[in-house]
């Protein structure tokens, strides 16, 4: 397992567990986020803590990583099996998307979220 997987890993284990500083350790202090839920960008440490608050308040996300693939240096594709309920459990949608990373210094500096074309 490379050294960006085993991070990508970890971060995915600390977003399903509602860890957040544990998953924004994992992070560039300006990072750039998608806001997926709400739409739009969340840029540094503070907006994206500020963003999963919000949505884990309102929304059950849980994301499991199935795939990883490196598409050039510092950029991994991550094939996620993404399952979204309300709080009292309904799922709201369950399907594949791909996170892509850009990890910079041993940390993820971007994410972006596309559909899973496969």
């Amino acid at each position: 397992m490379s050294k960006q997987e085993s991070l990508l890993k970890r971060a995915y284990v600390a977003f399903n567990a509602r860890d957040i500083d544990g998953a924004l350790a994992l992070m560039q202090p300006d990072i750039d986020w998608p806001n997926a839920w709400e739409g739009g960008r969340a840029l540094g440490k503070a907006a994206v803590r500020d963003y999963w608050t919000r949505q884990f308040t309102a929304i059950d996300p849980h994301v499991e990583p199935v795939a990883f693939e490196e598409t050039a240096p510092g950029i991994v594709a991550v094939r996620v099996h993404q399952v979204v309920r309300d709080l009292s459990g309904t799922i709201l949608s369950d399907g594949f998307v791909v996170h892509t990373y850009t990890i910079r210094d041993g940390l993820v500096e971007r994410m972006d979220v596309s559909d899973d074309r496969r």
